[in-house]
């Protein structure tokens, strides 16, 4: 009961009750990505000529857990899906990651107060002015 209840009310994890009802109403499933995204299009074009485009998100909802092929795809960059026709990878790209900031897993640099706020001294150091010197 309380599972229904939150998909009801709960948009930020997972899609809600509504959604699910109109992508399954209106759309037809497309991919489901290495994250547990669902990637879904419109069956009928819309005033200007394009299929809308949805994803549900598993779990928390965040927009940096869609990888960029598929960023792209949703917005109508292109209309390949990645699926079907993947981008080229340059050499210098790295693999997708979903944003960690705010998590344990975050980048934090020597010195920052989540590491104790301790780093070496340099010479463009401030130094306060002191009457007495």
């Amino acid at each position: 009961m309380f599972k229904f209840i939150k998909r009801i009310f709960a948009w930020w994890d997972g899609a809600t009750l509504g959604t699910l009802l109109t992508v399954k109403r209106r759309a037809e499933f497309v991919f489901k990505d290495e994250f547990g995204n669902s990637y879904y299009e419109e069956r009928k074009q819309t005033y200007d000529g394009r299929k809308r485009r949805w994803v549900t998100y598993k779990g928390y909802a965040d927009a940096s857990l869609i990888p960029p092929q598929w960023h792209g795809w949703l917005h109508h960059m292109y209309d390949e899906r990645p699926n079907e026709t993947p981008l080229p990878t340059q050499s210098y790209e790295l693999e997708h990651r979903p944003n960690l900031t705010g998590t344990v897993h975050a980048y934090r640099p020597q010195g920052s107060l989540s590491r104790g706020g301790k780093r070496a001294k340099i010479a463009s150091d401030y130094e306060a002015w002191s009457p007495d010197a």
